[in-house]
């Protein structure tokens, strides 16, 4: 915005010039035509950038309004949070010997804080966004006319990437990871996180990441993919399997307390899951004892 300003004021210099140009005694010759084209050329310069910095403040009033609404929202959402988190941390400590008769409502509990969290999680990305817009707002244009125009010699600005289809990207990374092609699974997915990051299939595509780095024995970027899943993506259909997948990760690299705690999690987040039945499976044969549920 200040390089906006610092030209703007030099081309009103350069109007002053020109007038004062003009208004000097003419000699008995006309003004030359190169005087006249100058003193026009100014006035045009000067015409758009008051039209640019119009736009410029309407644009800038209106992101920091959005942006304010926004953080004000999160503001609200922590506080919402961190009385819940006070609340399950007082059931947890007065239901320590009756979980199993109360499991059903510290998991209710559990689950509206991970809910919450997500949408916190969402805010704040959406905040990012914004500041990011804001910044762009006041940078000046730096290639061609504003809006677009051509530039000197008719060239313009590069055209803006295409975004891909969600749906069908999606379901095209899914049909690659199953077809085990996994580095363009890998960019299909990466695609649908980078284009639609609030997306609830952002979180399906996180998941299968971690599939990807699972099957490769990469556990250490398996489990941080299962941790995104689970920290950002907590309503996901695929978050019981990523804590799952994550405690066995944890396990085949020989984190054995760490994998151990993270299926017993499960099982008390999930009780009647598919996934907690295989913890279940897992924890009996590693001879840990697992309170039934």
């Amino acid at each position: 915005m200040q390089r906006l300003h610092a030209h703007r004021n030099s081309l009103m210099a350069a109007a002053a010039l020109a007038l004062m140009l003009g208004g000097m005694p003419q000699r008995a010759h006309a003004v030359s035509k190169e005087t006249i084209q100058l003193q026009t050329q100014v006035q045009q310069l000067l015409d758009m950038v008051q039209r640019l910095q119009s736009t410029l403040d309407t644009r800038f009033a209106v992101l920091q309004n959005l942006a304010q609404q926004t953080a004000d929202q999160a503001t609200q959402m922590s506080a919402t949070v961190n009385t819940l988190q006070k609340k399950l941390d007082t059931e947890n400590e007065a239901l320590s010997g009756k979980m199993d008769t109360n499991s059903g409502q510290v998991q209710s509990l559990n689950d509206s804080v991970d809910e919450l969290k997500t949408r916190i999680t969402k805010l704040e990305k959406s905040i990012q966004d914004l500041q990011s817009q804001l910044q762009n707002t006041q940078a000046p244009p730096t290639a061609g006319m504003p809006g677009g125009a051509p530039g000197p010699g008719g060239a313009t600005g590069a055209p803006m990437a295409q975004t891909p289809p969600l749906d069908q990207t999606y379901q095209a990374a899914v049909s690659d990871f199953n077809a085990a092609k996994y580095p363009l699974a890998t960019s299909e997915f990466q695609d649908v996180i980078h284009y639609y990051p609030l997306d609830n299939l952002a979180g399906s595509a996180q998941f299968y990441l971690g599939e990807i780095a699972y099957r490769q024995k990469n556990y250490d970027d398996a489990i941080k993919s299962y941790n995104i899943v689970l920290e950002q993506f907590s309503g996901n259909a695929k978050a019981a399997a990523a804590q799952l997948h994550k405690g066995l990760a944890l396990l085949e690299t020989n984190k054995r307390d760490a994998g151990i705690h993270e299926l017993r999690s499960l099982i008390q987040r999930h009780p009647q899951t598919p996934e907690a039945a295989q913890a279940r499976a897992k924890l009996n044969g590693m001879g840990v004892k697992v309170t039934a549920h």
